[in-house]
């Protein structure tokens, strides 16, 4: 979602800054901006803070602060995706306070004595700004955002510090922010509660950085600090300082520097059209390498020294997973999992349905949050309500070793997908089902029902999910047939069974992600129970079709839809003898998959909504009114 940017150095940073904002693009944005402090670099005069913000890309935004020859020591950047206010220049971010009096017709221009990013939504934000305009403020922005730089602004006595420290008191919701002052012209002051937030530590310790994602800093710096919730930061040059919300000061022990080799989101597409497309066939790579290593189902898989997960395995009676979109589908797949091997109650729960509702919690279960980054504001806050609730026993399955996530698990799988640029996310959550899989594995050790034979077949049936996706892969010409049709549609029905019903909800999602095609998913046993009536010729109708033991109820489904000139789509195993005929369309999938055939059959899915998405010419990678990590509710 939204990206900062943020540092105090001796040089000058403006490069760096919007260096790093490109390498938050995939993350999803509808506007930039940066802002520096014009007095902060040796030999240069100014007004003090100065700006430039766009609706445009990054691109244009650095063509901008090229033409206005924008330059600084200390600055902030930002990319927003629109929350409060629509995406328009005088939205965008960073936020300037002029103090109370300046009209919003002299903004544009005017230097501004409070520079402020903001990740997040104030919730308080309206009432904060009743009581500000009563003090003269004056307002330039729809945004939740202006209203804190105008709060530092009128607490600020001399200490920015001081005056951003007072204000996150006053603050209810979720944020990140950096912040700079005119009159302190090597400073920059970042605070975080519920958004992420890092520190980047420069060569030599001479200049300072602050984030929202370690991967905005690669290639500037691999020395990072993981900022807590809570927890108050002062950069300054050659020094930086952190404190709690309460003021106590914290030493080097408390917050450790880290070495972090961030991958730059600015990675190579090679031969492919988009990063989506390249994600796709990296999935064969991305599970090879989520499994390396895994020589037998341990404790130690989901903790270094295994004693932990193996006193948890023995003592949960049950499973709860939270998780939102892509990876809550990866929770319903996984659910079939766990009560099919391993035995174990299984419940999977939007997490933000989840904390709002009220349940019962079990103190024996296991909860089990899954996320690509780590860091979705509604998983974390789901967690902290079971954990609230007394559920102590947290694991989860992550992209990101270094995330909130999996600091506030017990215990965890991190995948290793490697960074996912497209917003719709795809070699994510595969390898997620993959830990997921090595999970239930566990599970059912852990209760006493896997036999050895078992576990050898299992584990020789992920290692070859790396061979298989490649022969799956290979159906990318008869996908794009498909997808030539689909282009001049505006609806379509995706059905699956069982196993697969997740894989078809995962299947419409993408296609309305990228295409912008209305899509939706059914278990078929549904279809006479109100879906039916939709089917038309003009309705296509994508069946997952696994050789398993509801195929034969499938087939009837698939009749019913054929009986009312709907036209089927039908991802086939082999012997399934199903037959392309007038109105069935088949692809046959390589090979059949067993209990792993999710994974096999949602590839097929992932590429008919990319070809799909070409095809009808929409923006593949940066689908409209999404964005990648969402911080915020």
């Amino acid at each position: 979602m939204c990206g900062i940017v943020g540092a105090v150095s001796t040089r000058n940073i403006v490069p760096i800054l919007v260096q790093g904002l490109q390498r938050l693009e995939y993350r999803g944005y509808d506007s930039c901006g940066v802002a520096v402090h014009a007095q902060s670099l040796p030999g240069r005069s100014g007004a003090g803070l100065v700006r430039a913000r766009s609706t445009a890309r990054v691109a244009e935004l650095l063509a901008q602060v090229a033409h206005d020859d924008l330059q600084g020591g200390t600055g902030i950047a930002h990319t927003r995706w629109a929350t409060h206010g629509a995406p328009q220049v005088h939205n965008a971010h960073p936020h300037f306070s002029h103090g109370p009096g300046v009209a919003p017709h002299s903004d544009a221009q005017r230097p501004g004595r409070v520079a402020l990013v903001h990740n997040g939504i104030i919730e308080n934000h309206e009432a904060l700004r009743r009581e500000l305009e009563s003090r003269g403020y004056v307002f330039s922005s729809q945004t939740d955002t202006e209203v804190i730089a105008h709060l530092v602004d009128s607490l600020y006595d001399g200490d920015l510090f001081a005056a951003v420290r007072a204000a996150t008191q006053e603050l209810r919701g979720a944020f990140a922010i950096a912040v700079v002052h005119r009159d302190e012209p090597h400073r920059v002051v970042g605070a975080r509660a519920g958004s992420p937030l890092v520190l980047g530590v420069g060569e030599g310790g001479s200049e300072h950085f602050l984030a929202s994602d370690a991967m905005a800093l690669a290639g500037v710096t691999d020395q990072i600090v993981y900022l807590e919730e809570g927890d108050l930061v002062d950069l300054q040059l050659g020094r930086y300082w952190i404190t709690t919300a309460d003021g106590q000061s914290l030493g080097p022990a408390e917050r450790p520097v880290r070495t972090v080799h961030a991958h730059s989101g600015a990675a190579e597409l090679g031969p492919y059209r988009h990063y989506m497309q390249k994600e796709i066939f990296e999935q064969p790579r991305a599970l090879a390498d989520t499994l390396e290593g895994v020589q037998g189902i341990v404790p130690e898989l989901f903790d270094g020294a295994g004693a932990a997960a193996w006193r948890v395995f023995k003592e949960i009676d049950s499973v709860l997973i939270l998780a939102c979109g892509t990876s809550y589908y990866s929770g319903l797949t996984a659910k079939y999992w766990l009560e099919a091997i391993a035995g174990i109650p299984t419940q999977v729960e939007v997490a933000s349905e989840y904390r709002y509702r009220t349940s019962v919690p079990n103190p024996r279960a296991l909860v089990v949050t899954i996320s690509q980054s780590g860091e979705t504001a509604d998983t974390l806050a789901a967690l902290r309500h079971a954990k609230g609730l007394g559920m102590r026993h947290t694991l989860t399955v992550c992209n990101v070793a270094t995330s909130a996530m999996v600091r506030e698990c017990a215990l965890a799988y991190v995948t290793r997908a490697g960074v996912e640029i497209g917003v719709a996310s795809t070699k994510a959550f595969t390898t997620q089902l993959a830990g997921l899989f090595l999970l239930t594995l566990a599970l059912a050790q852990s209760k006493g029902l896997l036999s050895e034979e078992d576990e050898a077949r299992h584990l020789q049936a992920l290692r070859h999910l790396p061979v298989a996706l490649q022969a799956v892969l290979a159906l990318e010409p008869q996908i794009i047939s498909w997808a030539e049709d689909f282009a001049r549609r505006e609806n379509a029905l995706f059905l699956g069974r069982g196993l697969h019903y997740p894989i078809a909800l995962e299947g419409a999602l993408k296609l309305k992600e990228i295409s912008y095609i209305h899509a939706e998913a059914y278990p078929a046993g549904e279809l006479k129970h109100g879906p039916l009536a939709l089917v038309t010729s003009e309705m296509p109708v994508v069946t997952v079709a696994p050789n398993d033991a509801l195929l034969e109820k499938l087939k009837s489904n698939m009749q019913e839809v054929r009986a009312r000139g709907g036209v089927l789509y039908v991802l086939a195993d082999a012997d399934t003898h199903i037959d392309s005929s007038e109105g069935i369309h088949v692809i046959r999938m390589p090979e059949h998959g067993g209990p792993l055939s999710p994974l096999l059959h949602v590839v097929p899915l992932q590429l008919l909504a990319y070809h799909t998405a070409c095809a009808r010419g929409t923006d593949v990678d940066k689908p409209r009114n999404l964005a990648k990590s969402v911080t915020v509710e």
